[in-house]
């Protein structure tokens, strides 16, 4: 655990610097992360310089309301999905003044799974003014390990579309 802050830490420390030098302001759309990659993002002293605001988005009417999300893409796709990730971070960056946003949707468990979609199934997405990326992972273990896990990969992605804002 004491290792999974650490490097959570580290992750969220070169972030804002990248920010920093880049200028650049950060939001989330978290659902199954619950606030986790904002709590690590302003963890950092500082981060107010750099990070907006979280959207914590749990139910699919917070998606809709908060982030306007589609109900037809809900109905469509489902809450874990590329295409909602993709509204969920589209939605973050139209709700704030930020210019960089992640969004992630997932089952983090121990219920909830299908065959289509098993727990531990996570939607990314890393919208930026000029940008985008989205990944799906299926992350093994419990539910603090899926979450865990989609909160590093969160923080991983926001510092690689920095680098690549850098380029």
């Amino acid at each position: 655990m004491q290792n999974m802050m650490n490097e959570l830490e580290t992750l969220a420390r070169d972030i804002g610097e990248m920010a920093l030098r880049q200028e650049v302001v950060i939001t989330t759309a978290e659902s199954c992360t619950a606030g986790g990659v904002a709590y690590a993002l302003t963890a950092v002293p500082g981060s107010s310089a750099w990070f907006e605001e979280g959207f914590v988005t749990y139910s699919n009417q917070a998606k809709i309301y908060m982030l306007n999300v589609k109900s037809a893409t809900l109905d469509k796709y489902g809450a874990v999905s590329k295409e909602i990730v993709l509204e969920m971070a589209d939605g973050a960056l139209t709700q704030s003044d930020a210019q960089l946003s992640v969004a992630i949707s997932g089952i983090a468990g121990p219920d909830g799974g299908t065959d289509d979609k098993p727990v531990g199934t996570v939607w990314f997405a890393w919208v930026g003014t000029s940008t985008f990326q989205t990944e799906c992972h299926c992350f093994e273990g419990g539910r603090q390990s899926v979450r865990e896990q989609a909160i590093r990969q969160a923080l991983e992605g926001l510092k690689r579309e920095l680098a690549h804002l850098l380029e």
